[in-house]
């Protein structure tokens, strides 16, 4: 039976977002009337460059960048990808890469595979609260270290690293840093004017965008080299025909994003804020993942004594709650999360963790519904069962 949008409460935003209904309107002309290609030379082409041009603009207003320093992409993880993979060809006498030991697959995954073709990696520990000291990272910063890659808001505990600070280290070592920001863009005030950041991944999923569209954030003084190499679209930085719609309908999200921060930073907290407080006075023993940290202001991660994630979130299921154990990248996976173990959670405390995440389309209800099924769903499986 297939399950409507109204009849559930989504409360994992961390993995996706709905689309917007202004970005639908938004890009609905160029999956219909519009649908020239970009790269040619008449006016009905012309004038779909102008779109991506604007939608350009659009992004860069948002994280307060040159619209010039925007390529568009098909995904947050073909930015990261790009990002590190430009590092390594423009400066090929560099083999060591920094990164932590909580970053998303994108680059966990692609530095595991630089591993194994010779590189070196550092990973960072974080503490107890997820977190990691610029003095860290200086510590670690070696002659032959080619680029630094942290994110910048974690995407299963929401807790938020000083990469500014990160980037200053990086700017005095004269190493590249790279962040990826899929989790932080449009969640808190971004301005690339005022840091040191090399480069910076971005995704439109997880900004009431479709699938399919990300950017990466390239400073004008960085020497860059293209990861999908072709036409010569982006200016020669990505190649590939451009995804009109989805880049149109990014540009629109982003317009929204800008004008809704105020309310990420205070509805959608204070609703993020009843909900934690109300599960930690419900449910006995509970904790609050990265609670001591700086987090994003939608995020819940909530570590629950003596339940698995995957029972509550069955039960959570039935009753039309849609949330996560972690990362959406890494479902179905039978190993614990490798965020919350790098805080030193045990692996039960790990696999009884779950993801709690909120968006501007969340409502009171939803905040209530949680509350009343979660403690309920606790108390039965921590029943034991009748011989």
């Amino acid at each position: 039976m297939n399950i409507g949008k109204d009849k559930i409460t989504y409360l994992d935003n961390n993995a996706t977002t709905q689309i917007a209904p202004e970005v639908v309107e938004a890009m609905l002309p160029f999956l219909t009337e519009f649908y020239g290609n970009p790269s040619s030379s008449y006016r009905f082409g012309n004038q779909i460059t102008l779109a991506i041009e604007k939608a350009r603009e659009q992004v860069a207003a948002l994280i307060v960048a040159d619209p010039r320093e925007i390529i568009f992409t098909s995904c947050g993880t073909e930015s990261d990808n790009a990002a590190i993979h430009s590092a390594l060809i423009t400066q090929p006498g560099k083999k060591h890469i920094i990164t932590t030991k909580v970053e998303h697959s994108a680059v966990k995954k692609q530095t595991e595979y630089l591993e194994s073709q010779g590189y070196e990696i550092t990973r960072l520990d974080v503490d107890s609260d997820g977190m990691i000291s610029p003095d860290t990272l200086e510590a670690a910063i070696r002659p032959d270290t080619a680029i630094v890659s942290i994110m910048w808001a974690n995407n299963e505990t929401g807790v938020l690293f000083p990469v500014e600070q990160f980037a200053e280290v990086c700017k005095k070592k004269n190493v590249l840093f790279h962040t990826d920001a899929v989790q932080a863009v449009g969640k808190i005030p971004i301005n690339m004017a005022a840091n040191k950041i090399d480069m910076l991944s971005l995704s439109g999923h997880k900004l009431h965008c479709p699938k399919g569209v990300g950017v990466l954030f390239v400073r004008k003084r960085v020497n860059f080299k293209p990861y999908s190499i072709g036409g010569g679209q982006e200016r020669g930085k990505r190649g590939g025909t451009e995804n009109v719609a989805s880049i149109v309908a990014l540009g629109k999200a982003c317009e929204l994003a800008l004008h809704l921060m105020d309310k990420e930073n205070t509805e959608v907290r204070k609703l993020r804020d009843d909900l934690e407080n109300g599960l930690k006075a419900a449910i006995p023993g509970v904790k609050i993942n990265g609670e001591s940290s700086p987090r994003l202001p939608n995020t819940i991660s909530i570590a629950i004594d003596g339940v698995e994630a995957d029972a509550i979130l069955v039960n959570l299921d039935r009753e039309g709650i849609c949330a996560s154990s972690g990362s959406a990248c890494t479902t179905g996976s039978l190993e614990p999360s490798h965020v919350l173990k790098a805080m030193g959670l045990s692996d039960e405390a790990a696999k009884g963790s779950i993801r709690l995440s909120l968006s501007v389309y969340n409502q009171r209800k939803d905040i209530d519904q949680a509350l009343e099924a979660l403690p309920r769903i606790i108390s039965k499986l921590r029943t034991p069962v009748p011989a």
